[in-house]
């Protein structure tokens, strides 16, 4: 299965230095503010403090920013879910690196996000990565991009239901501090 992300974990903790988590970004951010997106099917809420946000698709950290350009929900058997069990919802995206650190864009993408589908009344239900949903980034998802440099890439979660919303959470890195997140219904 070349399509899937088995180094990902260890790389997003290799990151973890490089996503910007310093006391006086977490004493900046002190701004919440919930309101309806443009799109009929996406709630968003955004915490700005003007070096590091995330809003209107866009997660700007210090050393990087990934700006979401497309989501959907591809069912079993469709192309980019070939041999999956579960539908999935994916996400392509645009990485960029500000800075001179080796940053590619899957593990920036692991390191910022985590991907949520609240379905169980008892515990936190964390969707997991799950094959990549287009070939075209087979050979690009690890590469390090270069400062001012910007990658493309997409992602794909396993669904537990085609009913209950997702909600992607945008931190600071792993472990960070939480910038905002974005509420995805599943048509």
């Amino acid at each position: 299965m070349k399509k899937l992300l088995l180094g990902l974990p260890i790389a997003a903790a290799l990151l973890l230095g490089a996503c910007g988590n310093d006391d006086t970004t977490k004493e900046k951010a002190s701004a919440s503010i919930e309101k309806e997106a443009a799109e009929k099917d996406v709630k968003k809420s955004e915490h700005t403090n003007g070096s590091v946000y995330f809003k209107n698709k866009e997660a700007k950290l210090d050393d990087l920013t990934i700006k979401i350009t497309d989501t959907k929900v591809i069912p079993v058997g469709k192309k980019g879910n070939e041999y999956g069990e579960k539908p999935v919802i994916a996400f392509w995206y645009e990485t960029t690196n500000h800075s001179d650190k080796e940053i590619d864009p899957g593990t920036a993408w692991i390191a910022v996000f985590e991907v949520i589908q609240d379905n169980n009344p008892n515990s936190v239900n964390k969707l997991e990565i799950t094959g990549l949903p287009d070939d075209a980034f087979l050979d690009s998802q690890m590469e390090n991009i270069k400062k001012n440099g910007t990658v493309k890439n997409a992602v794909a979660y396993s669904l537990d239901d085609n009913k209950t919303p997702v909600t992607l959470i945008a931190s600071q890195g792993v472990g960070g501090q939480k910038l905002g997140e974005l509420e995805i219904k599943i048509k």
